[in-house]
């Protein structure tokens, strides 16, 4: 990996506290991992030790937020030498880092990391010196449902610890897959912080799956493409520049999460993770904040695992404190092109053109026959480590743009639709009297939805839609939401049915996927031959596409069908998308 010069204005914090050595640290208290490092406290032990925390230092404060599926209050811990009051953060003009941990509580380093991070900043009056200049939020458990399904068994590609939470939370969902369709309480929870805090950088904690290699550390940023100029030069020119020597700096040397080109390793190299709105970073990223998912690897000691990702924690946060000012004044930038823009992308795909060279420290990938199989099986010989450059394609271009309308119209029945988005602050007005827009429209015209259930739903993909113009009718208390606002992104994301995550594809109005009425073909067969002899231009287009198609000259139902479709008995709502997009 090529790491770009930083320029000379750009100052860091050096942490004085080492992330790999216990013994130097502050003593009250210690945590259950330091007192066993395979061990990782239950949920109601990390609250008690951040209760702790609240006694002993007077830069901190831990607060119940809403509830979760699991009946149990999401906190937030705010380390902040100005008050508590997100308000007076702002006013103040100190950037915030938010720190989600336990949203897969199988993998809970991040848990673990975070109380070290917390007690050692508090408790080192030189470390406290970064609170000078921002404030740290910390969700210390996000999927508390899934923290209290305890065992020790459920990850079993993962070493250690001796216990640990479920992934899927109360109600059997990922909570990294509700970003946007929330059905889950904990994602309300979630977003009732975020949008709080309007946090510039956020890190959500993980442990990775997949394939084996000699580091302990890998890292998930936002998707670059996905940033703007300025969000974009920001993070690739300086911050993961930074992030990557100072880890290396701490003997935790970091790299690009694993994510193999072909056959499941990362020999023949590795690419960028696309992370739409589904996942954290995709959804942080949609409100011009900077994201990265750092993932401690499954197969090193859990003890690594937790100092590995307190080393990242201190290591960003050395970052932000001394660069403050460069970090707001960048991300308005970032707010002021999201503004301006008028086309913004809706799909992407890997940029095959082009590819970077990555050093690589992994282990030979080998194949012996399977004691259970008899068939070759993969496995990463330990005794044969290699450092070789690999292809690394990072870059992602969009497949697909939609142009910004001066508004999107929604009719009062989709009351869930709107609440979701006020839940992420969204404007939303409604309609004062009965008044026609002059509006465009989709027609879903195909789609596939999946067969098999997917985080509580059948998604749709490949959807393809034909814009229909003209006049509609809409009635007082139904719902306008104007796009020149700041969470116009997240508008489009969401409501424009081609994108990856939009709530159309979530399956939030599959009620125009079914006909209300239809025809009996003995009735309709004489009231056919009538539409046809009155519209010669659809008797002449019904004749063509018998000729032209075999299957549709053998079918009587699909011709009758075509007739019905293209007459004034067919249901004028059918497969039309509600969401109308205000043109003037």
């Amino acid at each position: 990996m090529n790491f770009i010069k930083l320029p000379l204005f750009l100052i860091f914090f050096e942490c004085t506290l080492s992330s790999q050595n216990p013994a130097m640290m502050s003593q009250p208290p210690l945590s259950h991992f330091e007192k066993n490092n395979n061990y990782t406290p239950t949920y109601f032990e990390v609250i008690s030790n951040y209760k702790q925390l609240t006694e002993l230092f007077p830069h901190i404060q831990m607060k119940e937020g809403k509830t979760t599926d699991s009946g149990f209050p999401l906190h937030e811990v705010v380390l902040s030498k100005y008050g508590f009051d997100p308000e007076i953060i702002k006013e103040k003009k100190l950037p915030v880092l938010l720190i989600n941990n336990g949203i897969h509580p199988g993998e809970p380093c991040g848990i673990d990391a975070s109380i070290l991070f917390v007690r050692n900043l508090l408790s080192d009056k030189d470390y406290q010196k970064i609170l000078d200049n921002m404030v740290i939020v910390v969700i210390p458990v996000y999927n508390i449902d899934g923290a209290l399904q305890r065992n020790s068994t459920t990850r079993a590609n993962q070493i250690g610890p001796d216990e640990y939470g479920f992934r899927g939370n109360a109600k059997n969902l990922d909570l990294n897959r509700d970003f946007i369709k929330a059905d889950t309480k904990n994602a309300i929870g979630f977003y009732n912080i975020f949008h709080t805090w309007d946090p510039d950088i956020f890190v959500d904690t993980h442990t990775s799956n997949g394939a084996d290699y000699q580091y302990t550390m890998t890292l998930i940023a936002s998707q670059s493409d996905k940033l703007g100029a300025a969000g974009q030069k920001f993070q690739d020119e300086m911050l993961l520049p930074y992030l990557y020597v100072k880890m290396k700096e701490k003997n935790w040397e970091m790299i690009p999460y694993v994510y193999p080109l072909k056959k499941g390793i990362p020999d023949f190299g590795i690419q960028s993770f696309l992370d739409n709105p589904r996942f954290s970073s995709g959804y942080a990223s949609l409100f011009q904040t900077w994201s990265f998912m750092p993932e401690a690897h499954m197969l090193k000691p859990y003890a690594d695992r937790v100092y590995s990702t307190l080393a990242f924690l201190e290591s960003i946060s050395a970052f932000i404190s001394p660069n403050a000012e460069y970090i707001l004044k960048t991300r308005k930038q970032w707010k002021q092109e999201i503004a301006s823009q008028n086309d913004f992308p809706l799909q992407y795909t890997l940029d095959n053109s082009k590819t970077d060279s990555l050093e690589f420290k992994g282990y030979e990938a080998r194949y012996k026959p399977s004691e259970i199989t008899g068939k070759d099986r993969l496995f990463y010989d330990k005794k044969a480590p290699y450092t070789k450059n690999i292809p690394y394609k990072k870059s992602f271009k969009p497949t697909m743009f939609v142009s910004k309308p001066k508004a999107y119209i929604i009719p009062q029945a989709y009351k869930e639709i709107v609440q979701k988005l006020e839940w992420n602050k969204v404007k939303i007005s409604q309609l004062e009297k009965d008044s026609v827009f002059q509006v465009e429209r989709y027609k879903i015209v195909s789609l596939k939805t999946s067969k098999e259930v997917y985080e509580g739903h059948y998604p749709h993909s490949d959807v393809s839609v034909e814009k229909i113009t003209g006049s509609k009718q809409y009635y007082k208390g139904d719902y306008i939401i104007f796009t020149d606002q700041e969470k116009i992104r997240f508008i489009i994301e969401t409501l424009e049915p081609l994108a990856p995550d939009s709530y159309f594809v979530w399956n939030f109005f599959d009620g125009i996927l079914n006909r209300k009425e239809h025809f009996s073909a003995y009735v309709f067969e004489d009231l056919a031959i009538e539409i046809l002899h009155k519209n010669p231009e659809l008797k002449k287009k019904f004749l063509e596409k018998k000729k032209e198609d075999a299957h549709f000259a053998l079918d009587a139902n699909a011709q009758l069908n075509f007739i019905y479709e293209n007459s004034v008995y067919a249901e004028p709502e059918y497969k039309i998308y509600p969401v109308a997009r205000l043109i003037e």
